[in-house]
């Protein structure tokens, strides 16, 4: 797809994450005004409470872009989404006839605040990207048991906490937590010393379905709001001690950190990508009917305390994981588990094949046995207090590209007890 031209004219530039193509969704504050729901187009925010308020949108129900959040929206369903986001681009594209009515209600991005864009239900990560999963089990369990004899048949997950789920830009507290050295006859409590990141992609659920009810791939997909970035921040210390034999618990629960933009699935419909083939044939209810995955370039950066230089430690692509998101959200309600607009599933970290492509500190170190060499003679095995990390990441078109804005975190020291 080509570049759709905007009378905004910062959204032409290839290097916008947010041109016409885009359109993601997030909400957001200037001054002393309440958050609401926004827009992003270039460098600019349409603001959609003042855009419901003249009458330039309606999506037949009163007042739904007037609130912190976009489950209103979502609940509303894909026809509602579809007819939305058509017309947006239509007020927004190049010779719109709505433009001067558009115009004073476009926010300069760099004077706006941007919030959580969902009230968060449920969050759900998984542990879905092979490379990631087999490092992980090579490092615990020797290679010729890296995966668990469940890993290729379904997608693993747990449900972590939809409280700490936090937008970009939001400290990180270094957890406190019960460890056990090897060495140790008793397990100590104190800060992490060992913490970690996990380069993610957050699918947001739109719709609901009954409890006893199921989907099959296709109604997952279409379920499917849209997508952010997720850094799934872990104390692999506490987790070490506590995961066996139910999996993490507090050495997840803590923080999770998203992007503050939600891009649709229907901005992301042309970079579409097939999951790998399949060394174990899928039972039918995991089968997708098409390419699920999408083509997205992503990106860490990692900035150590006291200094002033990133450092990208790695570049890998959404389309490395086994198992796409729309499995992921089909397996969680094949049980008959209640899904619920607002429900945030994690990816599991994105990984590739080389040490470049590993998404988290404990893969490129190795656990801790090959630190990460950045400049000025400074070494990573794992992060320390005044470290900050970003995520990136945009699917790239001709000329043009789908962006999701940064997902960032500094990490301040534990709290005394």
């Amino acid at each position: 797809m080509p570049l759709l031209k905007s009378w905004v004219t910062s959204a032409n530039s290839a290097e916008s994450p947010f041109p016409l193509n885009n359109l993601p969704y997030g909400v957001f504050s200037t001054g002393d005004e309440p958050p609401r729901c926004g827009v992003a187009i270039g460098d600019m925010i349409l603001d959609m409470a003042a855009a419901e308020d003249v009458g330039l949108v309606d999506m037949g129900e009163a007042d739904v872009f007037f609130l912190p959040f976009w489950n209103d929206v979502m609940d509303l369903g894909p026809e509602a989404w579809a007819a939305l986001r058509a017309r947006l681009i239509a007020i927004l594209s190049e010779g719109a006839a709505e433009q001067a009515e558009v115009e004073p209600l476009l926010v300069p991005m760099a004077e706006a605040t941007l919030h959580l864009p969902i009230a968060v239900s449920e969050y759900t990560d998984f542990y879905a990207g092979r490379h990631h999963a087999t490092n992980v089990g090579t490092m615990f369990r020797g290679a010729e048991n890296a995966l668990p004899p469940n890993w290729l048949h379904i997608p693993i997950g747990y449900n972590g906490r939809a409280s700490t789920v936090v937008v970009s830009g939001t400290d990180i507290v270094r957890p406190n937590g019960q460890t056990k050295a090897p060495d140790a006859d008793a397990p100590s409590f104190g800060p992490c010393k060992r913490l970690d990141i996990e380069l993610e992609m957050g699918a947001i659920v739109g719709g609901m379905t009954a409890m006893g009810d199921t989907l099959s791939v296709a109604e997952a997909d279409e379920m499917i709001f849209g997508y952010v970035l997720l850094n799934d921040w872990s104390a692999r210390d506490i987790q070490a001690w506590e995961y066996q034999p139910l999996g993490p618990f507090q050495a997840k629960a803590f923080a999770t950190s998203i992007s503050p933009w939600i891009v649709t699935t229907a901005a992301l419909d042309p970079f579409r990508a097939p999951t790998p083939p399949r060394e174990v044939p899928l039972l039918p209810h995991l089968e997708e009917p098409g390419p699920m995955l999408f083509d997205i370039s992503l990106s860490v950066g990692l900035q150590p305390a006291g200094s002033s230089t990133e450092t990208v430690i790695c570049r890998t692509n959404y389309n490395e994981m086994y198992y796409s998101a729309a499995q992921q959200l089909a397996h969680h309600a094949s049980s008959g588990c209640a899904m619920t607009t607002g429900d945030l599933l994690g990816s599991g970290t994105i990984s590739g094949p080389e040490r470049d492509n590993r998404g988290s500190l404990l893969e490129i170190s190795w656990g801790g046995k090959d630190p990460i060499q950045l400049p000025g003679d400074i070494t990573r095995s794992f992060l320390e207090d005044g470290d900050t990390v970003t995520l990136y990441g945009a699917a790239l078109g001709d000329g043009y590209k789908i962006g999701f804005g940064s997902c960032t975190g500094t990490i301040l020291p534990a709290r005394s007890l």
